[in-house]
């Protein structure tokens, strides 16, 4: 396996004045967190303004150099930057930087056709546990094979979006004019090859865009064209191919194998980005076949391959319930599985509530309050909710492993201010949190009273009245 820096490692290459301009108390504090990636080495100052620290600041750049390069697509503040990893397996450390996905338009567009994909594209937005769910760039893809025609498409689609573009093409000439088009918003190039490879390397070294390199089934070839890429001081990212409907065992066992050889076993040849095409298997698709298998089909390959160490992917449809798998999926496999998704704890207001509107709790778990808070509003309740610090975990976790205590919900109540708010003492306890009941009415002073099991009944529970009955 590539070692890891420690913070022994990195303590030497720093400048030892625990100056604290990073925030941190000293410079081992420092390294500590840099270690752990948590903080960026760029944030020692002294490092980058003295010249004295030069040597020092290569060193170490080069020692946290991750085995997967990153790339940036894009300027400005909608750019995406994809690979930057460090491990195989998540539980290691964690993902850092969530597979971007990029949705396609034709330069066979019609001008109203473009523009209208592009708002789809930009606008498709869904709100889970208080993020906002959305897609991170746009493919043009050559389908005319008329260079003229792929530069007036680029050049209208950099007028319609800021966002990251990844220009298609197997043809150096459709590349170049795209290229030339869209050079200030540093498109991604997709893709040089065995062929093409020479002509595509002058594209990217005039316009210094970063480029695909593509070998589909000789992942030799693929990384005698990235390193070649590579020594030319251009970004890279790999394409080893992708065959979804008849192989797809064969393309998840490159990508594992490029990555693990990149993570593993330390191989810089081959430690760049991966891309893959779910939106591949619509050349499969048959006139006549209802168009939901091919979407289906993109929804099996786009989760294989973010499974499988896919960093950027292309897709094609739009629909809901297409993106919506996709989404999660990337969502939950990039947050720390050392850190639990948590909301801040505190008291929370709904709707317009008053001095005899109802006083509930729950925990600090990022998808329980959500969940609490979507049916609160949904049965527009007024309402007081304490959100209790539980470390991130569920009401039934934080019971069963004493993150949630009589004790622990009576100084939340006293902290929130609560008690200022209401001139009532009953408290609406989570069914999951049933038996601290009494324990919480000893310590807090408040009558306690026990609501649902789910959320969903809260407003029931809440319309009836059913809290202030004895």
């Amino acid at each position: 396996m590539a070692k890891r820096a420690g913070p022994m490692d990195i303590y030497p290459l720093l400048p030892q004045t625990n100056c604290g301009e990073c925030g941190e108390a000293n410079c081992m504090a420092f390294a500590t967190k840099a270690a752990e990636y948590t903080l960026g080495i760029k944030a020692c100052t002294p490092l980058y303004r003295e010249r004295e620290y030069a040597d020092k600041r290569d060193k170490l750049e080069e020692l946290m150099r991750p085995p997967v390069r990153e790339v940036v697509i894009g300027s400005g503040e909608h750019k995406v930057s994809i690979g930057g990893e460090l491990v195989l397996y998540r539980h290691d450390l964690r993902y850092l930087h969530p597979t971007a996905f990029f949705v396609d338009v034709a330069d066979s567009a019609a001008p109203e056709e473009m523009k209208k994909r592009v708002g789809e594209i930009e606008n498709w937005t869904y709100v889970y546990i208080g993020m906002d769910l959305r897609l991170d760039g746009i493919a043009l893809r050559s389908v005319s094979g008329d260079p003229k025609k792929f530069a007036e498409a680029a050049k209208r689609l950099g007028e319609l979006t800021n966002w990251p573009i990844m220009l298609c093409s197997l043809n150096p000439k459709v590349l170049a004019a795209g290229a030339q088009a869209l050079q200030s918003k540093r498109p991604l190039l997709y893709a040089a090859t065995t062929d093409s490879w020479q002509e595509v390397s002058e594209i990217a070294m005039k316009y210094q865009l970063p480029v695909v390199v593509y070998a589909p089934g000789d992942l030799n070839a693929l990384k005698s064209l990235a390193s070649t890429f590579n020594q030319m001081g251009l970004d890279v990212v790999l394409d080893p191919g992708n065959e979804f409907s008849a192989a797809l065992g064969s393309t998840i066992d490159d990508f594992t194998m490029l990555r693990r050889a990149a993570t593993r076993e330390g191989d810089e040849g081959v430690g760049f980005p991966l891309l893959a095409s779910p939106i591949s298997v619509w050349g499969d698709h048959k006139e006549g076949e209802a168009e939901e298998l091919a979407k289906w089909q993109e929804v099996l390959a786009g989760a294989s391959m973010i499974i499988r160490y896919a960093d950027i992917i292309v897709l094609h449809s739009l629909d809901m319930w297409v993106q919506l798998p996709l989404t999660f999926l990337r969502t939950n496999l990039f947050t720390d599985p050392v850190k639990p998704v948590a909301v801040e704890p505190g008291l929370r207001e709904f709707g317009h509530p008053t001095n005899d509107s109802p006083v509930m709790y729950t925990s600090n778990f990022a998808l329980t309050y959500f969940t609490v808070e979507s049916d609160i509003k949904q049965a527009g309740i007024d309402a007081y909710l304490v959100v209790i610090d539980t470390e991130g975990l569920s009401i039934q976790s934080a019971v069963a492993g004493r993150k949630l205590t009589a004790d622990v919900i009576a100084e939340a109540i006293k902290e929130s201010g609560v008690e200022k708010k209401v001139n009532h003492r009953i408290l609406i306890s989570p069914g999951m949190a049933a038996r601290l009941s009494g324990e919480t009415e000893e310590a807090s002073k408040w009558t306690v009273k026990v609501g649902p099991k789910d959320s969903s009944g809260i407003g029931p529970y809440i319309g009836d009245e059913l809290w202030k009955k004895e």
